[in-house]
């Protein structure tokens, strides 16, 4: 009776290392030939990233991302080969990820608005634009914010979501922008004299492109004044050098020529009343 126990023992013993090694062999089997395969992936999923010239933050995070989600695919196939229940651990791993996700709903708005961003590029660093509430030159862009540095030195920053939640002004991405100049004279000036000075002023500054011509012309017979626009073609960075300089030399050239810049004016007419 001894000798059947000890048999009996001995081939359940036999069946179980005979079965759950083979189990484990294969669990670590997949496990390391997963986790082979994840680093492959990795190296190709980085190495196309960065031949893309993808921002290089995005590039880690990215990265980071898919190792993590890839392993645990791993881990779970691993464990599964091993006859554990996976369909509640998935099920646990998927309800964590939504409550994670609801927790930081804006976070991942800001997220997925920076990958557009970085993908599709309506403005690069060093371009000047109107993004959501911001205005200013682009000096930063992460994956949850952009930095905009405005013309008085302030610095805003502009969460990636808001930035792309509404309409997107870049002034640099052409190279060239149209300044638009409003030169205001009398009634009792020469319109073709006056003409023909705005039009050597623009002639004589070489900031100027000569394509597409400059527009002049008489924009509106204003209450006080005829109003011409003075609409030169510039590269970016001259803009508001230019801008200013144009201002001040119409005004003494004006002077020069005896062109009157005009005041407000109205007319009043007195009507006496018989007693």
């Amino acid at each position: 009776m001894g000798d059947i126990d000890i048999d009996q023992i001995l081939q359940t013993i036999t069946e179980l290392l005979s079965t759950y090694s083979l189990r484990v062999l294969a669990a670590l089997a997949i496990f390391f030939i997963g986790r082979y395969c994840v680093g492959l992936i990795m190296k190709a999923l980085r190495s196309a990233l960065e031949k893309r010239k993808v921002e290089p933050s995005l590039v880690g995070f990215s990265c980071g991302l898919t190792h993590a989600l890839l392993l645990t695919l791993v881990v779970i196939a691993a464990l599964g080969q091993l006859g554990v229940q996976t369909a509640s651990f998935v099920a646990i791993l998927g309800a964590a990820g939504l409550a994670v996700g609801l927790a930081l709903q804006g976070s991942l708005s800001n997220f997925a608005s920076g990958v557009l961003i970085i993908i599709f590029k309506p403005y690069r660093v060093g371009d000047y634009v109107v993004a959501g509430s911001g205005e200013g030159i682009v000096e930063e862009i992460h994956i949850f914010t952009t930095t905009l540095v405005t013309l008085d030195n302030r610095t805003q920053i502009i969460p990636n979501s808001v930035a792309t939640s509404g309409l997107i002004e870049n002034y640099s991405a052409k190279g060239t922008r149209r300044l638009d100049l409003v030169a205001g004279v009398s009634y009792g000036d020469d319109i073709l004299k006056v003409k023909a000075v705005l039009q050597d002023i623009l002639d004589n500054e070489p900031r100027i492109l000569p394509e597409p011509k400059p527009t002049i012309g008489l924009m509106e017979m204003g209450d006080s004044s005829l109003n011409f626009a003075v609409r030169p073609w510039v590269k970016v960075a001259d803009y508001w050098p230019l801008f200013f300089d144009l201002q001040e030399r119409i005004r003494i050239r004006f002077d020069e020529e005896g062109i009157t810049i005009p005041f407000p004016q109205r007319d009043v007419h007195l009507f006496r009343e018989e007693d």
